[in-house]
């Protein structure tokens, strides 16, 4: 069964690969009221006069002709044959371009949405949705390229039937966006008729949407308590920034006193990071309390942690030594206007001695070039929604030898970009740069791993069990580890299962399931009443198996009450299809087949396209002993993705097992062709090849999945063991013997050796 490794909140025109996963919407609420911005303003005239005219502020607004940036003078334009115009009809603007059905359509501007680089608008669809369009205005003067319409998906042809098109579930403010957008958004989903009356208290991201309710603090402003009162009586503190200081001899500046609070950071989190949401956000409490936390695994970040997709910097940041270091966001970032603290380098110069740091000496290139700029090259830009630069906030050092053997970007050649990584190292080299961990650095035992080679399994594990490495790679490293089952997996897990972090609690609870479930049950029931959200999802999903009748009383309410809070915290996202998908994955673990397949069908309907909803599905109906079911729902994605490996895949299997060899083999032959990441599909299709009568097939397949993955012991063990079967006692020895290097442990690898040599 195919469960969805959750991808968290991504604003609706986010450039998203079309099959990964969205994130769920946040809700707030508090036992005190919102006040408004406005009743700020006299106390706090400073602060409010930076946050006006900041993104937060202007992150929503009414459509006017001050708001409206983009040209409504009945301009056009084309994108796959729908030309889409825009004009105004009186006080309205309005935008003509197809709606659900494909015909075109007349529709009113409800909202304007951001301000720049670029700004979208929010069109209204029946029950209740909002939809942000996927033709944007380029905010960006004309002579960088803006003033122009622009469509957010440019390489993709999308109409009104793909689920990316701004008609569909991935383009919904309600779901998607709103909440990081607005203060206390409501989204009041009605699962009866599909239909939403979401609410808000001000339409933009005002003080509340950061500090929380403000009715307590004003109360005690006006009664003249707020000395001694706690936070203020808002219900939390973000002024964390601290006093920092140079030690003699230093070149860096350190905190005075630990950071004792990661408030202001996970503050920011909550819309600056990818993930999923749990249920209703609280203030003041971990991030990932209620919120489920992307790890910077592939497809969403690089090996070695660079953003690829649309991360939000808080994962990237969590990386960094900054964070290790007591840095929060407001050390850099005025939180009300949301600016720098200085120009350029000055921002780093409030730690970094700049004459040390800000001189040709360090950066190497001449003082007021952009190559001399700090971030240029230790915070890279990468480019999302087709003009919104964003930095990359893990603050690292350029590694061209890691972009020369194994692919990963760097900063130097995002600037030199007519030139190769070898430039960029051999001019590092010049400069008298060694990188001595170019062979042991943790993204290639990740890529390594993810390759199929088992051998890094060690470094991985060290890296799980390293108190001074950031708890985000320690988790990352943690559920590699797992996947391999054994020792080191139970080792490494169990000994930070109750970690005081909650990423490495969490993603240790994840990790569990190759456990059987007695043992996970016995090793999780003391965190089944965890305080954090994540981790009692994680909880929750690794338990759904356990039978309530073969458990005390106590414990089958517990495990009730347990199971409740889950499904009433997904019930809470019901209009997302991935929800729909987590809880088919659920209700099957707890053997309830047809409200599992009422779930994955659920989700088709809200998502034509979900294809692990169709593999998850067909998996559920090939249990049943429906296979024509099931091959029907496989060859239903092979309509409009004929290249999506999972399902040939899968496919493959179905035929192997319904008796039709040649079916399969060909179905896993396209998989396995259309494989680059991972080895499972190859690997597969080559055991196939022996099992259906082709052993020489089979080894030559082995063999060129042995060039790219030399000390996989999965593949070196087929290839040993074929190889004897054609009586090539001589190369099977070979491969027996790499595999005792490769494992000197392995009894088994070490028999082997014995029986092939003859004693």
């Amino acid at each position: 069964m195919w469960e969805p490794f959750f991808l968290p909140q991504s604003c609706p025109a986010a450039m998203l690969p079309r099959f990964l996963l969205v994130a769920l919407l946040l809700l707030s609420g508090s036992s005190h009221a919102f006040t408004g911005s406005e009743a700020c303003k006299g106390c706090h005239a400073g602060e409010y006069a930076n946050w006006q005219g900041s993104h937060h502020d202007l992150a929503m607004q009414l459509p006017t002709p001050e708001t409206v940036l983009g040209n409504f003078d009945d301009a056009s334009f084309t994108y796959n044959g729908v030309t889409t115009r825009f004009f105004r009809d009186g006080e309205d603007y309005k935008v003509r371009t197809d709606g659900e059905d494909g015909k075109l359509t007349d529709f009113t501007v409800k909202y304007v949405f951001g301000v720049y680089p670029l700004q979208q608008y929010l069109l209204p669809l029946s029950r209740g949705r909002l939809q942000a369009l996927s033709i944007a205005w380029d905010a960006r003067p004309a002579a960088e390229g803006g003033q122009r319409w622009y469509h957010l998906y440019p390489e993709e042809t999308i109409d009104y039937r793909d689920p990316l098109h701004w008609t569909g579930p991935y383009q919904n403010w309600n779901s998607r966006c709103a909440e990081c957008h607005s203060t206390d958004l409501v989204k009041n989903y009605n699962p009866a008729d599909h239909s939403f009356n979401t609410t808000f208290e001000e339409i933009d991201v005002g003080c509340e949407a950061c500090h929380g309710p403000g009715e307590k603090h004003l109360e005690l402003a006006a009664g003249k308590k707020l000395a001694g009162a706690a936070n203020g009586g808002f219900p939390t503190a973000l002024a964390q920034r601290g006093e920092w200081a140079l030690a003699a001899g230093a070149t860096i500046a350190h905190r005075t006193a630990p950071l004792d609070s990661r408030a202001q950071v996970d503050s920011c989190g909550r819309c600056h990071s990818r993930r999923g949401t749990l249920g209703e956000y609280h203030y003041g409490t971990d991030l990932l309390a209620t919120h489920r936390l992307a790890l910077p695994q592939p497809p969403l970040y690089y090996y070695d942690g660079q953003v690829l997709d649309e991360d939000y910097v808080y994962g990237s940041f969590l990386q960094s030594k900054m964070h290790l270091a007591g840095v929060v966001c407001s050390n850099c970032h005025e939180p009300h206007s949301l600016a720098l603290r200085a120009p350029d380098n000055a921002v780093c110069a409030q730690c970094h001695q700049p004459q040390q740091y800000d001189t040709p000496k360090h950066s190497h290139h001449p003082t007021g070039s952009s190559g001399a700029l700090c971030a240029n090259c230790h915070m890279p830009e990468t480019t999302y929604m087709g003009v919104d630069a964003r930095r990359d906030h893990s603050m690292r050092i350029p590694r061209p030898d890691l972009s020369v053997v194994m692919g990963t970007p760097n900063a130097c050649n995002s600037c030199h970009r007519d030139q190769d990584a070898q430039w960029a190292l051999d001019k590092l080299r010049t400069w008298g740069v060694q990188f001595r961990d170019t062979g042991s650095h943790f993204a290639r035992a990740f890529q390594r791993f993810d390759l199929g080679d088992r051998s890094v399994v060690p470094a991985l594990s060290a890296l799980a069990n390293d108190p001074g490495a950031p708890p985000i790679w320690r988790a990352t490293a943690m559920e590699a580890v797992a996947q391999t089952g054994g020792r080191d997996a139970i080792q490494t897990v169990t000994s930070v299962l109750y970690d005081p972090d909650p990423i490495l609690r969490a993603s240790a609870v994840r990790s569990l399931q190759f456990l059987p479930l007695n043992q996970r049950y016995q090793l999780l029931q003391a965190l089944i009443d965890d305080e954090v959200g994540a981790v009692r999802l994680e909880v929750a999903l690794s338990l759904a198996g356990v039978p309530l009748d073969q458990v005390s009383p106590e414990q089958a309410n517990q495990l009730r009450g347990l199971f409740k809070w889950y499904l009433d915290m997904q019930g809470l996202h019901a209009e997302m299809p991935e929800t729909q998908l987590q809880l088919g994955v659920f209700l099957a673990e707890r053997g309830d087949l047809p409200a599992a397949e009422a779930a994955y069908r659920e989700a088709l309907r809200l998502n034509r396209q979900l294809v692990p909803a169709y593999l998850n599905l067909a998996d559920l109906l090939r249990s049943q002993n429906r296979d024509d079911e099931a091959r029907e729902l496989m060859l239903q994605v092979l309509e409009f993705a004929p290249d999506n490996g999972p399902t040939l895949h899968s496919l493959g299997l179905l035929e192997t097992r319904s008796g039709t060899p040649d079916k399969a083999l060909d179905y896993l032959r396209r998989a396995a062709e259309l494989e680059t990441d991972g080895s499972r599909h190859r690997f597969v299709y080559a055991i196939a090849l022996h099992d259906l009568g082709q052993p020489q097939q089979a080894i030559s397949q082995l063999q060129a999945l042995l060039r790219q993955l030399p000390r996989s012991e999965d593949v070196l063990l087929a290839l040993a063991n074929y190889s004897a079967e054609l009586g090539e006692r001589d190369k099977a020895l070979a491969y027996a013997k790499t595999l005792t290097q490769i494992a000197p442990g392995n009894p088994a690898y070490q028999q082997m050796v014995q029986q092939l040599s003859g004693g």
